[in-house]
This record gives C-alpha cells, sequence and structure tokens, in this order.
C-alpha cells in the first residue's frame, strides 16, 4: 500500500461513522496494519488505476476500515496490560512491609541483617496490622550513635556479608522514570561538585526537578548567600540540568524550607514526591525538617513525624524507598536510599571516622603561614621563603607539597576542627607521616 492510500485510509475525517475510538480524537497516531494478499492486490490497483473493476466496493472499504480498527484495539490492550503488569510489580514491591526507619524489609531471620525484627513483636505487630509502625533493631542501634555499614565497598567496609550492593541501592530507584513524580533533589553545598548527581535523568527521566542545596548553615558567617544562589544557578546550568527551581537550605535551622515546601505544593499536582539525592547528602534530615515546618498547618503531616526515617552519618542509612503520608490532597512523600559514588570520601573512609569528617558547626578558616608560625621554629628562611620547600598535613587524607609560591601567598583551609592541620619541611615530610597518629 502506498504511504498517499495508507494516510487517507486512516484519516478519521474519511470515516462515515462519527463513533470511531476515543484514541483517533485524542492524539494522533499512525497505525500499520497488515491486510490479506487479495485485499493488498485491490488496494494497489485503486492506488495505480484510480477507479474501474479492480477497485474495492464502499463496503468493502468499510469493513477494512472497521477491522484495522480491531487490529489497533488490540495493540492498545496487549500495551496496557504490559504497563499494569509492571506498574503491578513496584506496587507489589512497595507492599511489602518495611522498617519506617530504612525501608529494609522486615524479617525475623538474621539478627544482624538489616529489617530484623524479634519474632514475637513482628507477630504481635502483624496481629493488629501495625508492621508499618515497626523499627527494625540496625535502626535502633543508628538512633544510639552505632556506626553499622549495610552498603558493601562504601564507608571502608572491611568484607564479611555484605548484606546491599550500591547497583540493588540503584536498582530500587529504576522505576522513577517510568512513573509521573515530582523530584526533589537534594545538593550538599559543602561538596556540591561531588554529590551533584550529574546524570540524575537516567533515574528521574523526564520529571520535574527541584534543586535543594543543603547545610548552608555550615557556611562561614560572613558568606553571601544571593552570591552562593548566582553561583549554584551558574554551576547548574553548566551541567545542562533543567531545574524547575533553586533553593539554599538548612535542615537544622530551618532556612529556605518555606519556600520548598511552597514550590512542592505549586508543582506537586496530585503526584508523588520523591527525594533523590547521593548518599549522605542529607535527605533524611531535610525530610524531618520538612514535616516539622509543614506539621505547624498540615494535621497529616504531624501525624507522620511519628515515624520518620532515621538520621547518621552512616553512607546507606536508608536501604529503600521509605512512603510518608505527608500531603493532605492525595500524593505520597518518599524518601529514598542514597546513590553511592565511588570518587567521594564516604566510600574510602572507615565508618567509623565519618562522624570526625563531617562538619557539625559553622567552617572557619585556618590560615597559612600567618596562623601557624608560633608552631613552627621562627628562622630567616621561614619569614622570607614564606610556604616556600614547606609540607601541609591535613590530618592524614591531605598531604600539600609547596614547590615555590610568591613569598605572601597564604592558604587558608576549611574543614572539621577535629582533623589537625601540620606544616613541616618537605624534607622532612615522609618521617613525618610516618610517626603521625591518626584521630
Amino acid at each position: 500500500m502506498a504511504l498517499k492510500t495508507l494516510s487517507t485510509f486512516l484519516s478519521p475525517l474519511s470515516l462515515p461513522n462519527t463513533k470511531f475510538p476515543q484514541f483517533l480524537t485524542t492524539k494522533p497516531s499512525l497505525i500499520l496494519c497488515e491486510f490479506p494478499r487479495s485485499q493488498k492486490s485491490r488496494l494497489l490497483a485503486a492506488d495505480s488505476e484510480g477507479t474501474g473493476a479492480a477497485a474495492p466496493s464502499p463496503g468493502e472499504k468499510f469493513l477494512e476500515r472497521q477491522q484495522s480498527f480491531e487490529d489497533a484495539k488490540i495493540i492498545l490492550k496487549e500495551n496496557k496490560k504490559k504497563r499494569k503488569k509492571k506498574d503491578n510489580a513496584i506496587k507489589a514491591s512497595r507492599a511489602v512491609a518495611s522498617c519506617y526507619g530504612c525501608g529494609a524489609p522486615l524479617h525475623t531471620s538474621d539478627a544482624d541483617a538489616p529489617g530484623y525484627v524479634d519474632p514475637e513483636t513482628y507477630e504481635l505487630k502483624k496481629k493488629h496490622h501495625q508492621l508499618r509502625t515497626v523499627l527494625c533493631r540496625r535502626c535502633r542501634l543508628l538512633s544510639h550513635g552505632k556506626m553499622i555499614t549495610a552498603v558493601g565497598g562504601h564507608g571502608g567496609y572491611p568484607g564479611g556479608k555484605l548484606f546491599v550492593t550500591a547497583e540493588e541501592l540503584r536498582e530500587k530507584l529504576s522505576h522513577l522514570r517510568h512513573e509521573k513524580a515530582l523530584i526533589v533533589k537534594l545538593v550538599d553545598i559543602v561538596d556540591f561538585n561531588g554529590s551533584f548527581l550529574s546524570r540524575v535523568r537516567d533515574l528521574a527521566g523526564s520529571n520535574p526537578i527541584i534543586l535543594v542545596v543543603t547545610k548552608v548553615d555550615l557556611l562561614p558567617r560572613d558568606t553571601d548567600l544571593h552570591c552562593v544562589g548566582d553561583w549554584v544557578v551558574e554551576a547548574t546550568m553548566r551541567k545542562k540540568l533543567n531545574v524547575l527551581s533553586v533553593h539554599l537550605t538548612s535542615s537544622k535551622s530551618l532556612v529556605g524550607i518555606t519556600g520548598v515546601i511552597s514550590e512542592i505544593q505549586k508543582e506537586k499536582k496530585g503526584r508523588d514526591v520523591y527525594i533523590l539525592g547521593s548518599a549522605n547528602v542529607g535527605k533524611s534530615a531535610f525530610i524531618n525538617a520538612l514535616l516539622k515546618t509543614m506539621a505547624i498547618n498540615d494535621p497529616v503531616a504531624a501525624s507522620a513525624q511519628r515515624y520518620k526515617p532515621i538520621q547518621s552519618a552512616v553512607p546507606g542509612t536508608t536501604l529503600g524507598p521509605i512512603q510518608i503520608n505527608a500531603f493532605l490532597g492525595g500524593g505520597k512523600l518518599y524518601d529514598t536510599p542514597g546513590v553511592h559514588l565511588y570518587h567521594r570520601q564516604t566510600a574510602v573512609v572507615h565508618s567509623e571516622d565519618l562522624p570526625i569528617l563531617a562538619p557539625q558547626s559553622r567552617l572557619r578558616g585556618l590560615s597559612f603561614p600567618s596562623s601557624i608560625l608560633s608552631s613552627v621554629e621562627e628562622g630567616a628562611s621561614t619569614i622570607v621563603n614564606g610556604l616556600n620547600a614547606f609540607s601541609i598535613f591535613w590530618g592524614g587524607l591531605v598531604r600539600i607539597d609547596v614547590l615555590k609560591v610568591l613569598p605572601e601567598t597564604c592558604l587558608t583551609f576549611y574543614g572539621p576542627k577535629r582533623i589537625p592541620i601540620h606544616m613541616v619541611p618537605t624534607e622532612q615530610a615522609v618521617e613525618f607521616y610516618q610517626n603521625l597518629e591518626f584521630c
């Protein structure tokens, strides 16, 4: 069949029956159908010769059109069944009772695995249909300051029994690209480039994104947030990520949280809201701040505060999507597992050391050499040459060898207070590092 005949054949305007299928009236579509050999030859003849003995009658044309509609209905029905089957699989995975603190499926088999609940408590809660209010053993330990790594290959995990891999956590987010949702993407201002998730579209698909920058309360007091905001917008544009809006927030002081809530309520439109970000970016803390602010005027959010995600410095605290009933007008709020990135320090540093590396208060700069002249033997070489031929150790993580700089050069370090900074002559650096006692 020629393209001209096919387009004429599928045009709704040429149908004698005005009650043609709905899919043709709402969205134009091109449907290719295979006809029997005899019908195809007659149509080819009609196209080449116009009219004549081989031309189909009006009744045959009508039957052919009806047959194409039936074929199209079968195709659409099969596609609908496939989508429904996939949606049911996603809903079934969410229907499994999970710990409200970390999202791990509840079980009673392995006491050391995430999601473990003692059998008596499990059976009692199951009997009264209260499994949604159960906190697993691991989350209870995390809430008391224990550092329990559950993601293999990250946080300096030495080995042993690996409960979850980073790839498995990422796979739990793969369904987002097929859903209609609102994505709230979190980025850590202290590690902006490292936590940005430049390939977030692989997870979020074409869903709209709200960019939230967290932990701005850690910036020095004299920081101009307007300049920081302009820099974030410019950096986002350079990374070629189109977002609805950018917000600077602090989950600790609640700065900027109200603006995020207003943007979510404006753009949600009945859809589910997913909090997305890299591991240890502060998703659970942000959700707690969100619920705390919303609870002032929303009783639904106030009740959701009773069962909120667990916060800890361990990468991989959240091991599965956590559904939270936080909105009055429909749609759910989801805390998601953090995306683990191999280039971040949380992937190589032992979990016991992460609380030391995580800043807990405003960053204050420590400048060199002006602030350490008293701790270095004063001599002519130190005063004249400044930092030349010196090595600076930032704990056991960073070593900087200064080869040649201007005498007035000054280095300023911003980081956790508990990580000491040492300055020694470069010729003594190797010996100093071997004798260095790490905190």
